[in-house]
């Protein structure tokens, strides 16, 4: 055979290796989703830990990061840094961003303000003749409610005439002293009268002592009107008959013949309007359904 007739065939053979590694990148994707899960985690246990108050300061910084660096963490809170401990010194607490609770706030700022108050009554107590006779008879004490002062009955110095609503001219006296005070402050008071647990001479069914603790409650209100006390003050003036002994007292003893005077935390005055008002409402609803079926009654009376 020629050699100009004959075909070169070429067979390229290409060795197998397998299949291989490809390289490293895997472990690098590998561990960013180990980092990602332990940060994950770590995320979790730390809002686990924390407090209400907290989530709120950490969410709130890193919804609005760009405010917050512009103001220099300055915000409602008036903190001094962004991120909590923030500072030169990083275990400083103060300047920490917190969430501002304004019913906490108007609360600490009252009780603030009746603590003045009563210390201020306690001064003219020591200093005004009219009161530092009957130091005994006076009582003063900060209640979840309020500022309470209680001017009690003695054996000897009966706040009222005995069995009646006529005050004691020195009765006055107190009640006309703690008025300067009491028109200071811009909280309403609940003025309450109390008497002990013997019966009132002329029975229960008539006049007792429900009406008595009601009427030495106004006489109260009106001596204290007449001083120049703001009538808009008065927010409830009732009367507790025996209902309400002081602690460590027996029902009949006369330190239970007392006028309370409770100057109320602003938020509980509002708390107690908002009470009437439902009360009211469920009243006028109560009316209304009462009224409408009488109509229809009559309605089907008069066909």
């Amino acid at each position: 055979m020629s050699k100009k007739n004959s075909n070169i065939i070429i067979v390229r053979k290409k060795k197998g290796h397998g299949h291989g590694h490809h390289g490293g990148s895997w472990k690098i994707a590998y561990a960013d989703f180990m980092t990602a899960m332990m940060a994950f985690f770590l995320v979790m246990w730390l809002i686990s830990q924390s407090s209400p108050e907290q989530r709120h300061s950490i969410a709130e910084y890193f919804n609005m990061p760009l405010h917050v660096a512009l103001s220099q963490g300055n915000r409602s809170s008036l903190s001094e840094s962004a991120i909590p401990g923030g500072g030169d010194d990083v275990v400083k607490q103060e300047g920490e961003i917190q969430k501002i609770d304004l019913r906490k706030i108007e609360r600490n700022r009252d009780r603030k303000s009746l603590n003045k108050a009563r210390e201020n009554l306690e001064q003219i107590i020591q200093k005004d003749p009219r009161l530092s006779d009957f130091k005994s008879n006076l009582r003063l004490s900060m209640t979840e409610d309020g500022l309470l002062i209680q001017i009690v009955d003695s054996q000897e110095r009966p706040m009222f005439k005995v069995g009646s609503k006529d005050l004691e001219p020195y009765m006055r006296d107190i009640l006309n002293a703690m008025v300067p005070v009491l028109n200071q402050l811009p909280n309403r008071i609940n003025l309450t009268g109390h008497t002990d647990s013997l019966p009132y001479a002329r029975g229960e069914a008539g006049y007792s002592n429900w009406e008595l603790s009601s009427d030495r409650a106004n006489a109260s209100r009106r001596a204290l009107m007449a001083g120049g006390m703001d009538g808009n003050k008065f927010l409830r003036v009732i009367g507790m008959a025996n209902t309400m002994s002081l602690a460590d007292s027996t029902p009949d003893n006369p330190i239970n013949r007392r006028i309370s005077i409770l100057v109320l935390y602003q938020d509980k005055e509002k708390s107690i309007l908002q009470k009437d008002t439902l009360l009211q409402d469920l009243s006028a609803a109560a009316g209304d359904q009462k009224n409408n079926a009488g109509f229809n009654i009559s309605n089907k009376t008069g066909e």
